[in-house]
């Protein structure tokens, strides 16, 4: 990931309810949620998100499959993890012992 990169996907994630598409996703793990179901679960117009949506896809922060007529959405951990080493690449400039406390507060999420 690059400084291009990371601008849009933080772009994407930028705003309220795409973050909160986003968080919710991850939560969805692995199985991803259809696109009528998510709007549902935000209380967000179909058409409405149907346009976050495809605002997050082109960010590349979520993926998209056809399942018969749904459209199931996942989030892209590639992605997320992509992100996040960008984010942090420099950390603490060689002394990891600054970083433990970020380590230790991303241990429990896997």
């Amino acid at each position: 990931m690059d400084n291009t990169d990371a601008i849009e996907v933080l772009s994407a994630l930028g705003q309220g309810t795409r973050l909160d598409v986003f968080r919710l996703l991850v939560r969805h793990e692995p199985d991803g949620m259809a696109a009528g179901e998510i709007a549902r679960a935000l209380d967000v117009p179909q058409n409405t998100m149907s346009a976050h949506l495809a605002v997050l896809a082109r960010a590349g922060v979520v993926r998209s499959e056809r399942h018969s007529r749904s459209i199931v959405y996942r989030a892209d951990l590639d992605c997320l993890r992509a992100l996040m080493l960008f984010l942090v690449k420099d950390c603490c400039a060689g002394s990891p012992d600054l970083c433990a406390s970020l380590l230790t507060d991303l241990t429990p999420c896997c």
